[in-house]
């Protein structure tokens, strides 16, 4: 039980920054599209739609245990991708941290696809 309930707890937060950004960015989709614009990246309005979606609905699912290790493999990417696309400046040491941070989540994602969710989680509910 004491694995169980340690994973619960990685999990809860493992997802509670990326449901707090994802809420973040849903409330404000034009200003997140607007710095991703500014970014360089291209169709901006997509790119926001899309890193919204992964980071709540990844988030929410991570969360409670549903789907988890494709929500998990989903993740580990985007935090691999934004760690390239927005923390790449290591010349300025706090992206450097966020590149850091961010691969350091995909590592925790990837355990967590590794090993599952654990059995206090949907997941195991519905096998």
């Amino acid at each position: 039980m004491q694995q169980n309930a340690v994973a619960l707890v990685g999990r809860i937060l493992l997802s509670i920054i990326f449901i707090t950004a994802g809420w973040s960015k849903l409330t404000a989709l034009g200003g997140t599209a607007g710095y991703f614009g500014s970014m360089g990246l291209p169709v901006p309005m997509v790119a926001a739609i899309i890193a919204t979606a992964v980071e709540l609905l990844g988030g929410l699912a991570i969360l409670v245990g549903l789907f988890t290790r494709p929500a998990a493999y989903i993740l580990a990417l985007f935090c691999i991708a934004t760690a390239f696309i927005a923390h790449a400046d290591f010349a300025d040491q706090n992206q450097a941290t966020h590149f850091m941070k961010n691969l350091s989540m995909a590592g925790g994602f990837l355990i967590l696809a590794a090993f599952g969710p654990g059995a206090l989680s949907v997941d195991a509910r519905r096998a």
